[in-house]
């Protein structure tokens, strides 16, 4: 049976790399919402594996935040192990 790719173990840890760069930033799930130009709840779902981030949004989401995305992507790969 297929898995969704949101559910791959190598997708396990953006979730939380994604909830913690917001808060680093000192953001709320609406106050991030309103720099993407996005609602709250697309946050939420990002935030909890509901809804797969891209890499396009990966990099606007660690820019709304005041990071770069190569910092980004270095959190993934220390959470990754």
């Amino acid at each position: 049976m297929a898995t969704k790719a949101q559910h791959a173990r190598a997708y396990a840890p953006v979730p939380g790399v994604l909830r913690r760069a917001r808060e680093a930033a000192g953001l709320t799930q609406r106050e991030l919402g309103g720099r993407l130009k996005r609602p709250q709840s697309w946050v939420y779902n990002c935030e909890t594996g509901n809804r797969r981030v891209d890499v396009a949004e990966f990099c606007q989401w660690f820019e709304a935040c005041g990071q770069t995305p190569a910092e980004g992507v270095r959190a993934y790969l220390r959470q990754r192990g």
